[in-house]
This record gives C-alpha cells, structure tokens and sequence, in this order.
C-alpha cells in the first residue's frame, strides 16, 4: 500500500510538546530521509494553531510530500490527524512517515490512496458518531426537562419590570441599565412580546 516514489519536493515537519524538549532526533531523521526544508513547532499537538505546520502546509504544491518523524508529530487527536491528512488528499500531497506502526509513504493517488481513502472514511464515521452522540444527549437531556444553550439574559420578573417601564415611558437605554443589562437584550425582549 506504500509508493516511495514523489515527483516534487519532500517537505519536513518536527514538533516538540515544549521548549525543553529536543526535537534533534527528528531533525536528524529528516535530514537523512533528504528533506529539503524542514519546518517546526515547540507546541502542544491539540495547538489548533501550530505556526509551523501552518507555514508547511502553505508551503507545499501539488506532487510534495509532507515527511514526518511519527504520524503523532501531526497532531495528538484522531480528529486533527484525519483533518490535516484529507487536506494533504484533496490538493495532491503525499504524507512519508519514517517510523512506527505506519511507516512508509502514502501517496493521494495510485496504491497510496487507500490510506487516504481509510483516513477520509474515519473522519466521516468520526464526525457521524459525534453528531448521533450529540442528538443522542439532547434527547436525552429534553426528556428530563433541561434544555441546552445559553441561560436567559432576563428573566420573567425582569421582562415585566421593563413592559411596565416601556409603559410609562423610558427609554430602551434606561431600562437596560436599571435592568443591569445591555441595551440589545431589552429591545429583544420587548419586541419578541
């Protein structure tokens, strides 16, 4: 299911969890494999934000292969692993991964696309189960007489205090701050009656 073969340039991504660590391991690694840049991070791998791999998968064209230490320098969470690598599939972008239980490179397209195809697959069951366990839990949560989303900004007591304020006259502006709430909400629950 692996193809060794890349026709553009092969890209290097390091990551450590914190600065103290060294990532001189993975550097070594990927200088030999023949990266020709190699891009890093000193951040966590739930960092949604991680600069590096940022500026690695800006970096990167059509036919370049992405090389990492471990599949696990991409990021901690299935999820974040299953996004980046349907990313890497849809523009065209080979994934090398030099040690561990999936070493080997993985193209989008011929033989390596199976595991492209399997990585898309599990993301999609992924967010499915998510989305049943969600519906599931409203469900759940509706039955009982607990409903979800944010508490009311006004409560009924308040809502009447400021019909009964409008009726004498004030303005929105001097409800809300009696209220102790903003403008927006007292015109929103005035009007909505």
């Amino acid at each position: 299911m692996t193809t060794n073969k890349t026709s553009g340039h092969l890209i290097g991504y390091k990551r450590v969890s914190t600065s103290a660590q060294d990532a001189q391991l993975q550097a070594d690694a990927l200088t030999e494999a023949g990266c020709s840049k190699v891009f890093e991070d000193k951040a966590s791998g739930k960092d949604a934000n991680r600069a590096g791999l940022m500026a690695a998968l800006d970096y990167m064209r059509d036919g370049d292969t992405l090389c990492v230490w471990r599949l696990d320098r991409l990021g901690r969470s299935t999820k974040d692993v299953l996004t980046i690598a349907e990313d890497l599939h849809q523009r065209g972008i080979s994934l090398r991964i030099l040690t561990g239980t999936l070493a080997g490179s993985y193209s989008p397209k011929g033989e390596g696309k199976f595991f492209f195809t399997m990585m898309v697959a599990f993301a999609e069951l992924e967010r499915d189960v998510i989305v049943e366990r969600t519906r599931a839990g409203l469900a759940a949560a509706k039955a009982q007489g607990r409903v979800g989303g944010r508490p009311k900004a006004m409560t009924d007591d308040m809502l009447a205090a400021a019909k009964a304020r409008k009726a004498a006259g004030e303005s929105y502006g001097s409800i809300a701050k009696a209220l102790g709430v903003g403008q927006a909400t007292v015109y929103r629950a005035l009007t909505a009656e």
